[in-house]
């Protein structure tokens, strides 16, 4: 078997230096660099054709992708679990159930005209959708990954993913799955277009105007939160304009809200005054106030250190960052110009781009699939989970800041999280799974009786039914307009009748065809085609030989022609062992 390198960044003089490497400086391991970055890795015959592309095709097909076919992206499939009387949804239970008692119906439901807990349907229903987008928004989330796993335009879902942490919206609080598909359709369709028109786009998104409260934003009280976070994290950063900023910014926003899916301006509702924001003044509204931020220096250098940070490495000089600004700004704050200049520079191949970047669980969980060679996102373990117990959960960032990245994915806790996880990639637990999806939050102990055919009252006793104080039995007889219990659980079985489920298979590949196909004829060399697949650093040597002497420890030799009809779970778990390690969480 030939030697196999898969280390060969450019030199520490390359730091910094936006200058375009030569052709001759192109390899299989830096078009590996570059796939990994500009997406999310591949496998070895993916990176040997971007490497026998040469590097200018390589960056222009990545990078204008637009004329590649994409069959595999498909529309995502909707469960039908919204319906229209779900508009206009009430922000909490106590409104809904208010709006029921003062109007006799709400979301549709008809209040009881007599019997016990007249208002129980209406509690339900509410439950039932905050438990139905809820499971439809991680279903979306399966979707999307997927998406980033099949795609042929791998530079459009990372740039995706890239906006969707900085436009942070989440769907705990905008409680509406339609409304974060439409930012993922925002995302893809901007990914590497003009990001002052993606800002615009998401400054008038529905789920962006929930999410900051932008209907509370009107003339004569106009909200600050939405501008602050426009200039704050979207655009120029903490120290780049005023309060006085913030105030006039406010009033330019005023007016705009939404009507189910689609933007609206409410002129009664807008400030149509002067304003002075950030040094021009004018009659401005909110479309005035995003070109006014984007005329700033300041912005180009914020967003283009942005994504550098997301693509390539996360320590960035403030030279550097001037530079990437002036690329950006001077194309009109188009992207694709300005990834071409990163994919194709010196800096992008230094020795400090090199495992320089931590990747984030998403990015991690699709990369793994890629070394694996798995076209599809296995339902065991499941994706959502399995990304929350590392640190992030698709279409719920904790907050309007997105995601910290960096090294906040690497704590002692996380790490082993990681390994974990790759654990139940390789060697999953078909047996013992259960649904992420209808064991969080259920009472199984309510669903029971409930099933035994308990009334309310003796479901929700504390004590057993059976054996009631005589507190309990006054509770049972207690005159209540619903039960905010029983709707919990009620919410929950009534969206899982029309949930659409996720397919549950484990991830579909074979070690042994591919070390076989690797030409590997000991146990050295099989740990050395393991490294090379997986690693964009090398391990220790060290780390390498205990590899080395645990598979054949496994496999009782070290001839893998020997083994060869019964290595594969050996393979896994010499994989899980290298994917457990530091260096796999790098590149």
């Amino acid at each position: 078997m030939t030697t196999r390198i898969n280390w060969s960044p450019g030199p520490a003089s390359w730091k910094d230096d936006l200058a375009p490497i030569g052709a001759a400086d192109w390899n299989y391991d830096r078009a590996a660099h570059l796939l990994t970055h500009a997406g999310f890795g591949g496998s070895p015959a993916t990176i040997q054709k971007l490497a026998d592309a040469g590097l200018d095709r390589a960056v222009r097909t990545l990078v204008h992708y637009e004329s590649i076919p994409d069959p595999r992206m498909q529309p995502f499939v909707e469960s039908g679990l919204w319906d229209p009387t779900l508009n206009a949804f009430p922000e909490s239970r106590p409104e809904a159930t208010d709006r029921a008692v003062r109007n006799g119906v709400s979301m549709g439901i008809d209040v009881k005209p007599s019997g016990t807990r007249p208002v129980q349907p209406i509690s339900d229903r509410f439950f039932y959708w905050l438990r139905a987008t809820m499971l439809e928004t991680r279903r979306l989330g399966y979707w999307w990954a997927n998406r980033m796993l099949q795609t042929s335009h791998p530079v459009e879902q990372k740039m995706a993913l890239l906006w969707h942490g900085h436009f942070a919206t989440h769907e705990n609080k905008v409680r509406d799955y339609r409304k974060m598909m439409q930012q993922i359709d925002l995302f893809e369709r901007y990914a590497t277009g003009s990001i002052r028109e993606l800002t615009i786009q998401i400054a008038r998104n529905p789920a962006m105007l929930y999410f900051l409260d932008a209907q509370y934003n009107v003339k004569g009280a106009p909200n600050e939160n939405f501008a602050r976070e426009v200039m704050e994290l979207f655009t120029m950063g903490v120290g780049n304009y005023s309060e006085r900023d913030v105030r006039e910014g406010a009033r330019a926003f005023t007016g705009w809200y939404f009507d189910n899916l689609t933007f609206k301006a409410d002129p009664a509702k807008h400030d149509e005054g002067v304003k002075t924001f950030l040094g021009r003044t004018g009659h401005f509204d909110g479309v005035d106030a995003v070109k006014i931020i984007f005329e700033q220096p300041v912005t180009a250098e914020y967003l283009a250190g942005k994504i550098y940070r997301f693509l390539v490495r996360d320590e960035l000089s403030s030279e550097l960052r001037t530079k990437l600004g002036a690329v950006l700004r001077g194309h009109d704050y188009e992207i694709k110009p300005l990834l071409a200049v990163i994919f194709l520079s010196r800096d992008f191949y230094s020795q400090a781009s090199y495992g320089g970047h931590i990747k984030g669980p998403v990015e991690h969980m699709v990369a793994m699939m890629k070394h694996l060679d798995v076209d599809e996102l296995p339902g065991v373990p499941d994706f959502n989970q399995s990304t929350i117990s590392m640190g992030q959960h698709l279409l719920n960032p904790p907050s309007v800041a997105g995601w910290a990245g960096g090294k906040a994915w690497i704590t002692p806790g996380l790490l082993i999280a990681r390994g974990n996880i790759a654990r139940e990639v390789l060697i999953p637990d078909m047996t013992g799974f259960r649904d992420w999806n209808f064991t969080a939050g259920t009472d199984d102990v309510l669903g029971q009786r409930l099933r035994d055919g308990y009334d309310i009252g003796a479901a929700t006793a504390v004590s057993d039914p059976a054996n009631m104080s005589a507190f309990d039995r006054a509770a049972l007889e207690r005159d209540e307009q619903f039960n905010t219990r029983i709707s919990g659980y009620i919410g929950w079985e009534q969206a899982a009748r029309k949930l659409i489920p996720t397919p549950r298979h484990a991830a579909r590949f074979d070690l042994t065809q591919m070390v076989v196909a690797g030409s590997c004829r000991t146990t050295a060399e099989a740990v050395d085609y393991l490294l090379w697949r997986l690693l964009r650093v090398p391990a220790a040597q060290p780390t390498r030989d205990a590899f080395v002497s645990f598979l054949t420890g496994e496999l009782g030799t070290e001839t893998i022609e020997r083994a060869r009809s019964y290595m594969e779970d050996a393979l896994r778990m010499t994989t899980h062992l290298i994917m457990s390690t530091p260096e796999y969480q790098i590149v």
